[in-house]
C-alpha cells in the first residue's frame, strides 16, 4: 500500500479547498485543528480508546495498571495497511496493537466491546477537544473584539435601518450589541454542549452482554473505562452514542455560523458605496478588480457570508444521522466522516470575520451624512409619541400627513409641523417635561432621539467581554 506520508506531496493536488486555498490562509487554525480532526489523529484517538480499555481490564483483573506506551509506536499507515487485508478498521487497529504488546496483554484487546463503543468515544473525545482547545479559544477571541468595538462606539451615532429604510437613530455600538449578545450566547451554549459528548462500553446492542460474561458489573466497569478517557457514559446507547449529543452541538455550531454571517452580511452592506459608513481594511497592494482599478470590493466580508452558504446545509445531514434502524445500521458512516470538513469550515468563517473586525475602519462623516439624508424624518415617531403623549388620539395620523406635506414640498418635518401652533405647541411642552430639551434643538439634531442604545450597548459590551475573558483565563 502506498504510504499516507507523502510528504512531497504538493498541497495544490488536493482537491478539497480545505486543504489547499482555506489550509494556506488559516495554516496555523487548520494545522492545529488537525491535531484532533485529521485522519492521523483520528487513529491516534482510537488508539487511546482502547488502550483506556486495555487499562480498565487490568485495573479489574490485578489492581493495578501496568501498560507499555505504544501511542508513538503504532502508525497510521501500519494500520491502513493492516486494513487492506482485513477490509475493518477497528479489527485492524487491535491486529496491529497485538503486534506491539507483550503476549499476556494481548487477549485483553478490544474485548467486551464492540466497534462503535470505540469509534464513537474517540469521535466524541477529539471533537470536544478539538471544539474546546481550537475553536472555542478563536471564537472568544472574536466575541472579545466585538465587545470591545461595541464599547468603543457606544456613543457615535448612526441612522438606523429596517427593510433598507432609515428608521430612527441608534449608535454604531448599539448595531454591534446585536451581534455580540447573539454571538455570545451561542459561545455559551457550545461551551456547555462540548462538555457533554459522550462516550460507551455497552456492546453490539448496547445491553452489555458481552461484558456481563466478564464482570459482575458492566456499568460501572464502563463508569471506569469513561472515566480513564475524562467522559461521560451515554445515559442510553444500543451500538451507538445517542446521536442527540453531537447533534445539538452541531446545531449550536451552526447557529454561531449564522450569526457570524448575518454580521459579515451587514458589513458588506455597510461599505456600499452609497452608504460607506464603515470599511474593512483594504491593503496597500490589493487589487479589487481585473479591470475596475478604483474597485475597494467588502471581499472578507463576502467571503464569510459565501462559507456560511457552503456549509451550513449540511445540518441537513446531521439530522439524518440521528436515525439509524434497530440497533444500528451503517448509514451514517460515510456521512459522519465530514463532520470534521464542517468544524474546519466554521472555524476558517471565525478566522475570516475576526480579522475583518479587527480592521474596520468608521467613518463618521458619512455616518453624519446618512443619518441626516433625510432631514429630520427620522424623527416622525419622536413627534407622534410627543403627541400622544400630551393626549393627541390621532397623533400617528397627523405627523403622517406632515410627512407626506414635507416630502412634496421638499421641506422638512418641523416646518410642517410649525404650521399647525396648537400641534408643535404640544410637542414643545410635551417634549420639556420628558427630557427638558427645547424643541428647535431636538429637531436639529436627530443623534438625540436614540434611546437608551449608548447604556445597552455598554451594558452588553462588559457582559460579553467578561465571558470571553473568563474562558480564556481558563485556558
Amino acid at each position: 500500500m502506498e504510504s499516507q506520508n507523502q510528504t512531497n506531496r504538493s498541497v495544490y493536488r488536493n482537491i478539497s479547498p480545505l486543504d489547499h486555498r482555506y489550509y494556506l490562509s488559516n495554516r496555523e487554525a487548520f494545522d492545529e485543528l488537525a491535531g484532533y480532526l485529521s485522519e492521523d489523529a483520528g487513529i491516534r484517538y482510537l488508539l487511546r480508546v482502547e488502550m483506556a480499555l486495555l487499562k480498565t481490564h487490568l485495573a479489574y483483573r490485578d489492581g493495578q495498571v501496568s501498560l507499555p506506551d505504544i501511542e508513538n509506536t503504532v502508525s497510521p499507515d501500519e494500520v491502513y495497511a493492516e486494513e487492506e487485508k482485513t477490509q475493518h478498521n477497528i479489527r485492524a487497529l487491535v491486529n496491529v496493537m497485538k503486534r506491539n504488546l507483550p503476549e499476556n496483554l494481548r487477549n485483553l484487546v478490544h474485548a467486551g466491546a464492540t466497534s462503535a463503543d470505540i469509534l464513537d468515544t474517540a469521535n466524541s473525545l477529539r471533537i470536544r477537544e478539538a471544539v474546546r482547545k481550537v475553536v472555542l479559544p478563536r471564537l472568544a477571541e472574536l466575541l472579545r473584539l466585538l465587545a470591545d468595538f461595541t464599547e468603543k462606539y457606544a456613543e457615535t451615532p448612526q441612522v438606523g435601518r429596517t427593510h433598507g429604510q432609515h428608521a430612527v437613530p441608534i449608535t454604531v455600538g448599539y448595531w454591534m450589541a446585536e451581534f455580540t449578545a447573539r454571538l455570545g450566547k451561542s459561545f455559551e451554549e457550545i461551551d456547555r454542549l462540548s462538555k457533554n459528548l459522550r462516550g460507551k462500553l455497552s456492546g453490539a446492542v448496547g445491553a452489555y452482554n458481552a461484558t456481563s460474561l466478564m464482570v459482575k458489573d458492566p456499568r460501572e466497569f464502563e463508569k471506569t473505562f469513561c472515566g480513564y478517557l475524562g467522559i461521560e457514559p451515554s445515559e442510553y446507547s444500543h451500538q451507538l452514542v445517542e446521536p442527540e449529543y453531537l447533534l445539538r452541538l452541531l446545531l449550536e455550531i451552526n447557529t454561531a455560523f449564522g450569526i457570524i454571517a448575518n454580521l459579515a452580511d451587514d458589513l458588506r452592506n455597510l461599505q456600499r458605496s452609497e452608504i460607506s459608513e464603515i470599511r474593512e481594511h483594504f491593503g496597500a497592494a490589493q487589487v479589487g478588480s481585473s479591470t475596475m482599478p478604483q474597485k475597494r470590493n467588502p471581499w472578507n466580508s463576502e467571503h464569510v457570508k459565501s462559507l456560511w452558504k457552503a456549509f451550513s446545509p449540511r445540518v441537513m445531514s446531521f439530522y439524518m444521522d440521528q436515525i439509524s434502524e434497530h440497533q444500528r445500521d451503517l448509514t451514517n458512516s460515510a456521512s459522519s466522516r465530514f463532520v470534521p470538513e464542517y468544524i474546519a469550515g466554521f472555524l476558517a468563517a471565525v478566522c475570516r470575520i475576526t480579522g475583518v473586525v479587527k480592521s474596520l475602519n468608521i467613518d463618521t462623516e458619512n455616518l453624519n451624512r446618512n443619518l441626516v439624508a433625510g432631514g429630520d424624518m427620522v424623527l416622525a415617531e419622536a413627534a407622534y409619541i410627543l403627541l400622544a403623549r400630551a393626549g393627541e388620539t390621532e397623533g400617528h395620523e397627523k405627523i403622517r400627513l406632515a410627512t407626506l406635506a414635507a416630502e412634496r414640498g421638499r421641506t422638512t418635518l418641523r416646518e410642517e409641523l410649525k404650521k399647525d401652533p396648537a400641534v408643535w405647541s404640544s410637542i414643545e411642552q410635551s417634549l420639556a417635561s420628558s427630557t427638558g430639551l427645547k424643541a428647535e434643538t431636538f429637531f436639529s439634531k436627530p443623534e438625540l432621539y436614540r434611546g437608551l442604545a449608548p447604556e445597552k450597548a455598554r451594558l452588553l459590551a462588559g457582559k460579553y467581554k467578561r465571558i470571553a475573558e473568563n474562558f480564556q483565563e481558563e485556558l
